[in-house]
């Protein structure tokens, strides 16, 4: 059977964009769907880039307001400005993924929505076209829990919040993962009275406990944090949006002006018809794939957010690799997680690698070792007055780097060495003999390394043999 394309690209993201530039350069015949007018996905349009601009321009205003009595009404300037920054940065990143980079790269554009007509065919709008094989690259959106009410009081999500121009007054947010998080601080520095409800006992529900304790404290002095809380009902008047929420087993309600809903994510395949050509999925609706990122129909490849993994764009650019070399050079590679690090951008940020240390003391049980440093010990955070933190990092008894965590300023920066020398298959002590400029924040990454020694050589039999040998001989 003669195909149009050796490989069909469906989502124009962070994964396929990678998945089509990859197997274009490689010679193949691609065809890249984008349902929408633009590529970049929602890492450029709705979440890294637009996050990031506005957690920058936030920090800026947080960090003048130290300095001079900012009024109301400057405010609502800082923030209209905010949200200008927003756009200029989304839009020069999209000039880097225009669509004519692709098309010179030999690439068929298509926008429009994809529909499966059989195992090799889509539905292309009122075209139809066949491929060898195909890679599914549809990302994700927001997922909005059944809340009584909900439907009808013009709620925000990470795809809407940017476009505000105004700065509301009052902002409750449902949801305190990494989005409602991020969101809730900027949004707080920007002059917004903030309120975040959290279903949970603690938030960010995936990170270590002790860096959880130390994110919730300092948040909590900049906005209001309402976890073991759960909103049952909501509704709309004049005044703004009322929510009735039960907090350990009390309800209350509060009153806000506008409400952002950061819940989690569900995949975007609701129009793919997966289920006519045997693509399956799991109980939250996300693509099943193995190893090699091979779905149900071994020719249909998934990768990003819409298969469930981690919802992270470096995650789904390193399954995009995979992807195209096992779908365009008959490659069999398989996907691994245990090095993939994660930052949560708030300030201070947070920096996750690995297993937490409960995750860790589970696994392991007594041959896990945990070494820890306060950023109040380390002069450099000493001398900028940004002691608030912590680097933790776990290791077997041998030195592999099985988990690191880190709160602090810059801590997405500075901790990822401990990736770097997790990734090079190094052991955690290795860090030791590298010599740190001082006094480079990374510093304190070395100062915990060298707590690995102390405590082999120090806190074990040798050092009698050692401190024998120094009075004997030396």
């Amino acid at each position: 059977m003669g195909f149009d394309y050796q490989l069909v690209v469906i989502g124009g993201g962070s994964g396929g964009l990678t998945v089509a530039a990859g197997a274009a350069s490689f010679g193949a015949k691609v065809a890249l769907v984008e349902r929408k007018k633009q590529l970049g996905g929602d890492c450029l349009h709705y979440g890294c880039m637009p996050s990031k601009a506005l957690i920058q321009a936030a920090k800026e205003v947080q960090e003048a307001s130290k300095y001079m009595d900012i009024k109301k009404v400057e405010y609502n300037a800082l923030f209209e400005g905010a949200m200008t920054r927003v756009k200029e940065a989304v839009q020069e990143v999209q000039d880097h993924d225009s669509k004519d980079r692709f098309i010179n790269l030999g690439i068929d554009l298509y926008e429009a929505e994809a529909v499966f007509e059989d195992e090799h065919t889509i539905r292309v709008g009122a075209e139809t076209i066949t491929a060898k094989r195909f890679v599914i690259a549809t990302g994700s959106s927001p997922f909005v829990p059944h809340i009584d009410g909900m439907d009808n009081v013009g709620y925000l999500t990470n795809e809407s919040i940017f476009a505000l121009h105004n700065k509301p007054e009052s902002l409750a947010v449902i949801g305190g993962g990494v989005i409602g998080v991020e969101l809730s601080q900027a949004m707080s520095r920007l002059g917004v009275d903030v309120t975040m409800i959290e279903g949970n006992e603690h938030i960010l529900s995936k990170e270590d406990d002790e860096i959880v304790q130390i994110a919730e404290r300092s948040l909590s002095e900049q906005l209001h944090i309402l976890t073991n809380a759960k909103a049952e009902r909501v509704r709309r008047d004049g005044k703004g949006i009322h929510i009735l929420y039960t907090k350990d087993g009390v309800q209350n309600e509060i009153h806000t002006d506008q409400l952002l809903v950061a819940t989690g994510r569900k995949p975007n395949i609701e129009n793919l018809e997966l289920d006519k050509i045997g693509v399956k999925t799991d109980d939250e609706g996300f693509i099943k794939v193995d190893e090699s990122l091979r779905t149900s129909r071994k020719h249909i490849y998934a990768v990003g957010d819409c298969n469930g993994s981690m919802p992270f764009t470096h995650v789904a650019g390193m399954e995009g690799k995979i992807a195209v070399s096992n779908a365009v050079l008959g490659l069999a590679r398989k996907v691994s997680y245990k090095k993939i690090p994660w930052i949560v951008y708030t300030d201070p940020e947070i920096y996750h690698l690995g297993l937490t240390e409960k995750e860790a003391r589970k696994k392991y049980g007594e041959y896990l070792m945990t070494f820890k440093t306060l950023l109040k010990d380390n002069d450099r955070f000493m001398a900028e007055r940004k002691k608030e933190g912590l680097v933790k990092v776990l290791t077997t008894r041998r030195g592999k780097i099985v988990g690191a965590h880190a709160i602090g300023d810059g801590a997405g920066e500075w901790m990822q060495e401990i990736g770097t020398v997790q990734a090079l298959n190094k052991k955690f002590p290795s860090i030791s003999s590298v010599i740190h400029p001082y006094p480079a924040k990374n510093n304190v990454v070395s100062q915990t390394a060298d707590l690995y020694w102390r405590e082999k050589l120090f806190g074990s039999k040798w050092n009698e043999v050692i401190r024998w040998y120094v009075r004997k001989w030396r």
